[in-house]
């Protein structure tokens, strides 16, 4: 059994759902089946008014049908499918008790009506959309025409006003058309241009590829190419310009012509020259600068096999003494002047000259016998400098140092060359100067290790790569230890423990010996502390001493007194337990300035030693103004002493010194003691306290303790 729709409008709602269904997937809309559902069921309202009305209306079934049309059910499908559910549902779902007959009847006139509203709608719409179409066409071919007309317009508009030259030619080369930019190019009338062939325009400055990219052009196997060239105007002048040439193809892609678009970049390519040349040569000087000069090295140092190289790096001789005294104008006309004499020495093929900057020039030779001309060049230019130099009224006599390097082609770079030659230009200066050094590879490796260790200090400070190693002091008289050297050590990462002799001048060059030597300070007065600590001072009386070697830069700098100060206190040490040795060299000539610091520790009970005694050339009456209270005798005094019998002179030397610093109430010490033979005849010479190998060569503190341990107990 199956239940009926309830009332009119569900019964409707079935019949416009039974419709959709059946039209839905024949028809081109962009709705939903539900959504199209709802489209037609005000349709099937009027169907069904139309069946049931007391006089029957046809125009009701052709507005019906009409309306599918606006719907999008163009498909013949959708209207024979439509008519089945008409024909089918209408009269069962929308009919109400009556003749059902009638109502059929009536039913098959209201499909009739829908199939002629269906067929009239769909031919109005098809003619409508033909005269759209019709009129759309020939809105394009208007729209073509008037384009048409435009782009030749536009295209003559271009081809004339262009500010670029424009030609067209045949693929055999003749030119058939240029525009008036293209004529002022080249300077002549249209008919002269005209009548030139493409390939009557070659330059002696084409590059290679210039002809062979044209070629493949007109046999059609490349579309377009871009070159720089160079052309020949009638007058005889060279037009540069950038060159773009493509190719034309007809309607079936035939090659037809050629299109050249040519820039003038004349004007242009001439103040890049000009730039070049400045970039690349000194302006002061005229002479070529680094830059250029760094381009012919590297093409010198890696010319091809049998090339040999020479360079020589000069260094003009207190060339800054003229700066400051004469101003850096007159330092400039020397400058000049030097420069057209090393210019005048460098003519030879494969020579040249360049500045490189200051008062720094180079000289470079290139061929396969550089070794001997490059020593000519070298003697030319040293003799070249002997004439004076007139500058302001002034005769000025310049000198230089040259360092030469020389070798073949293609084991070293530009960079390692020119370095080679700084060195060695530098070890020429400091030979005295006005003079010429060959390169040495090993005075290089010394210099760039010198220069590695210098930069490397700073950081190995800051990574607590120095350690201190102490050298006993030993009283001739008991042969007890009274006490220690401090002598600094770097332990370098790659070249394992450097002495002293190896960083410190590095250091005092740098400035990094004033923080260096704080540290060393405050640890060896650390370590006295703690000899103290475990085993007290020495067998005489008094506190084992630490002594601590300062540099004249140390002396110098305004903090020493108060550092020192401050270390003792932290320490909890006592003045008497330290003492600062100072260089017999640093104190000649001392003014009261400098001796001041010294007077002031040495109040304090700090003893000042006077480190290297006999070097130097002071006046031995000059001891009763210094601050020192030990003299440390220098070994070249007593090396002569390690045989038997001892050199009777240096006996005689070593006897006045000590009689006199006793005299003077200063103890001696002696450095470089080696034998027990030395240290015998040092103590009957009267010398107070040594050090040397013959004791103790410097080690770890631990060392001291273990020979202060062997002293106490005898």
């Amino acid at each position: 059994m199956t239940a009926e729709p309830d009332g009119p409008q569900d019964r409707l709602r079935r019949f416009a759902t039974i419709w959709s269904r059946a039209v839905y997937q024949v028809t081109s809309t962009s709705l939903t089946r539900v959504e199209f559902e709802e489209q037609l069921l005000p349709l099937a309202g009027r169907l069904s008014q139309a069946l049931l009305a007391r006089t029957f209306d046809a125009e009701e079934g052709r507005a019906v049908g009409a309306a599918l049309v606006s719907a999008h059910c163009t498909d013949p499908e959708a209207l024979s499918r439509s008519l089945d559910c008409v024909d089918a549902y209408l009269v069962l779902y929308c009919g109400e008790d009556g003749p059902q007959e009638d109502l059929r009847a009536r039913s098959a006139r209201l499909q009739h009506a829908m199939s002629a509203g269906y067929a009239a709608a769909l031919r109005d719409r098809t003619l409508a959309e033909q005269e759209a179409i019709a009129w759309a066409a020939q809105t394009a071919r208007s729209a073509v025409a008037e384009a048409l007309h435009d782009s030749e317009a536009r295209f003559r508009a271009v081809f004339e006003g262009a500010a670029i030259g424009i030609g067209i030619a045949d693929l055999d080369g003749n030119i058939l058309q240029i525009n008036g930019a293209l004529q002022r190019m080249f300077g002549g009338s249209e008919q002269t241009v005209r009548g030139r062939n493409v390939t009557d325009w070659t330059h002696p400055d084409d590059a290679p590829q210039v002809w062979r990219l044209y070629d493949e052009l007109v046999r059609g196997e490349r579309e377009h190419y871009h070159v720089e060239k160079a052309f020949y105007r009638p007058d005889g002048t060279v037009l540069w310009t950038n060159l773009t040439v493509s190719l034309l193809r007809d309607a079936d892609g035939r090659p037809q012509y050629q299109l050249a678009l040519m820039e003038d970049t004349t004007e242009r390519r001439l103040l890049n020259l000009r730039l070049r040349y400045e970039a690349t040569h000194d302006a002061l000087t005229g002479l070529p600068n680094r830059t250029l000069f760094f381009e012919r090295l590297e093409k010198a140092v890696s010319a091809g096999e049998g090339q040999r190289f020479g360079l020589c790096y000069l260094d003009l001789d207190g060339f800054k003494t003229i700066n400051d005294s004469l101003g850096h104008a007159a330092g400039d006309r020397l400058l000049v002047e030097v420069a057209d004499r090393l210019q005048s020495c460098a003519t030879a093929p494969g020579e040249m000259v360049a500045r490189l900057g200051g008062d720094e020039f180079v000289a470079l030779t290139t061929g396969p016998d550089t070794e001997r001309e490059v020593d000519e060049l070298a003697a030319r230019i040293m003799n070249a400098m002997i004439a004076p130099v007139s500058v302001d009224g002034r005769e000025l006599t310049v000198r230089g140092s040259i360092g030469i390097v020389e070798g073949p082609a293609g084991e070293r770079g530009p960079a390692e060359v020119l370095r080679s030659a700084d060195i060695t230009m530098y070890r020429a200066k400091s030979a005295g100067g006005n003079r010429f050094e060959l390169a040495d590879p090993e005075a290089d490796l010394r210099a760039i290790t010198r220069h590695g260790l210098t930069t490397a200090l700073p950081a190995a400070l800051d990574r607590s790569e120095f350690f201190i190693e102490y050298q006993p002091l030993v009283h001739l008289g008991d042969g007890s230890v009274r006490g220690a050297e401090a002598l600094v050590r770097w332990l370098h990462p790659q070249h394992g423990v450097l002495g002293p002799d190896r960083f410190i001048p590095l250091a005092e060059h740098t400035g990094l010996i004033v923080p260096l030597g704080r540290w060393v300070l405050d640890q060896s007065v650390r370590q006295a502390r703690d000899w103290q600590e475990q085993y007290g001072g020495h067998p005489a009386g008094g506190p084992l001493r630490i002594n601590v070697n300062l540099s004249p830069c140390q002396l110098t700098h305004p903090g020493l007194v108060q550092d020192t100060v401050d270390i003792l206190e932290r320490a909890g040490l006592e003045p008497e337990a330290l003492c600062l040795e100072v260089t017999e060299s640093a104190l000649i000539g001392a003014d009261d300035d400098l001796l001041k610091p010294l007077r002031r520790l040495a109040e304090m009970g700090v003893d000042i030693a006077l480190d290297d005694f006999g070097t130097g050339y002071s006046n031995l009456a000059n001891l009763r103004r210094l601050p020192v209270s030990i003299l440390k005798l220098d070994r070249s005094f007593t090396q002569g002493m390690q045989q038997f019998p001892a050199d009777p002179v240096d006996l005689k030397i070593v006897e006045g010194i000590v009689s006199l610093a006793h005299s003077l109430n200063l103890t001696v010490t002696v450095e470089g003691v080696e034998t027990g033979a030395q240290a015998e005849q040092l103590r009957i010479l009267g010398c107070d306290t040594a050090q040397g190998w013959y004791y103790a060569r410097p080690g770890p503190p631990e060392r001291l303790h273990d020979l202060a341990l062997v002293d106490a107990t005898g």
